[in-house]
C-alpha cells in the first residue's frame, strides 16, 4: 500500500505542473489572440463568440435572473415610498375635504339666514351658538353676542328656518336662548290658513304642544304656524312651523328650526310698538271748521242735554 501511494504521488505532481503549464500557455495564447489586430484575427473573434456565447445561456440564466430580482427589488421600494407619499397626500386631501365640507355647511347656514323674510321694520345681529344647555329638563342655548351688542331680553332669535326661541339673560359678552322646546316655553300663535289664536307649550320634546284652541275644528295637520304678536312676546307673523296630530290626537307642531344643527342665530331686535294713549277727537261734519272739532266729553254733554 505504502509503495502504491509513493507511485501515484511521483506521477500526480508532474502530471499536475504539466496541466498546470498548458493552461497557462493556453490563456497566454487567448489573451494574444484577443489583443492582436488583425483582420483574421478578428473574424476568429467574432466566429468564437458566435458558436460560445449562445451555448453559454444557461449559465448567464441564474445571473440573469438574480439582477431583475434585484431591480423588482429597487422597483418595490420605489413603489413603496410613492405609496407612503400619496398616503400623506390623500389624508392632507381629506383634511382639506372636511374643512371644505364644514366650510359650506357654514355658508349654507349663512344663505339661510339671509333668505330669511322679515318685517322691514325689524333689524337684527346674528350670534354664534357656543354652547348648549345639555340637560333634558332645561332647552336653551348660548350666543356670542350680549349687552355690548345692544341684546334685550325677550328678542326673538330665529334660524334660517323659523323661529328658535326668545333671549333671556344677557351677559356682557354672551346672551341665554329660551328655546320653544323648553317647559317654561308659552308662545302666542295664530293657525293659518284659518286664524285660529292658540298657545304653543314646549314640553322638552322637538313637536311642543298646540294647546287652547279657539275651534280646533278648524284646525288641519299641515296648517302653518305663525307668531300672533298678542302680549307683545314676538313679532307677528314670524314663521314657527306645521301643525302635527301625534298617536294620542293632540295637536303639535312640527317646528321648522333645525334644532339638531343650531349653529348660527338671528336675534331680532323689537323696541316693540308705539302705544297710543290718547283718545282723539270725534270725526266733525263737513260744515264745521276745523277750529270746531268736538272732543268726546262735549259730544257726551250735548248728548245729555238732548235726552233732558
Amino acid at each position: 500500500m505504502a509503495k502504491d501511494r509513493s507511485h501515484s504521488s511521483t506521477y500526480s505532481g508532474p502530471l499536475r505542473r504539466l496541466l498546470i503549464g498548458i493552461l497557462m500557455l493556453f490563456l497566454l495564447g487567448l489573451f494574444l489572440v484577443w489583443r492582436i489586430d488583425s483582420p483574421r484575427v478578428e473574424r476568429f473573434r467574432a466566429q468564437v463568440v458566435d458558436n460560445v456565447m449562445p451555448s453559454f445561456d444557461w449559465a448567464m440564466a441564474p445571473v440573469t435572473g438574480f439582477i431583475n430580482i434585484i431591480r423588482d427589488f429597487e422597483s418595490y421600494q420605489r413603489i413603496y415610498q410613492q405609496n407612503q407619499e400619496l398616503r400623506q397626500e390623500l389624508q392632507q386631501m381629506k383634511a382639506w375635504k372636511e374643512a371644505a365640507l364644514q366650510l359650506e355647511q357654514v355658508n349654507a347656514r349663512l344663505l339661510d339666514l339671509n333668505n330669511v323674510q322679515l318685517d322691514s321694520r325689524l333689524t337684527y345681529i346674528t350670534g354664534v351658538v357656543i354652547a348648549d344647555s345639555g340637560s333634558p329638563f332645561r332647552q336653551s342655548v348660548l350666543i356670542n353676542v350680549g349687552a355690548k351688542d345692544g341684546i334685550v331680553d325677550g328678542w326673538a332669535a330665529m334660524d334660517g328656518l323659523g323661529l328658535v326661541g326668545r333671549i333671556s339673560g344677557v351677559g356682557n359678552n354672551t346672551a341665554r336662548v329660551i328655546l320653544l322646546t323648553d317647559t317654561s316655553s308659552r308662545i302666542p300663535v295664530v293657525i293659518q290658513p284659518s286664524g285660529q289664536r292658540a298657545l304653543l307649550i314646549g314640553d322638552n320634546t322637538l313637536a311642543p304642544l298646540v294647546e287652547f284652541i279657539e275651534s280646533p275644528d278648524q284646525v288641519r295637520p299641515g296648517d302653518r304656524i305663525m307668531t300672533s304678536g298678542d302680549g307683545e312676546v314676538f313679532p307677528t307673523d314670524l314663521l314657527v312651523g306645521q301643525i302635527a296630530e301625534d298617536p294620542n290626537g293632540r295637536l303639535r307642531a312640527r317646528l321648522l328650526a333645525d334644532y339638531g344643527r343650531l349653529e348660527f342665530l338671528r336675534v331680532l331686535r323689537d323696541f316693540g310698538r308705539e302705544k297710543i294713549e290718547d283718545p282723539g277727537r270725534l270725526i266733525a261734519p263737513d260744515s264745521l271748521n276745523d277750529g270746531d272739532a268736538v272732543t268726546p266729553d262735549e259730544a257726551s254733554a250735548e248728548t245729555e242735554a238732548e235726552n233732558d
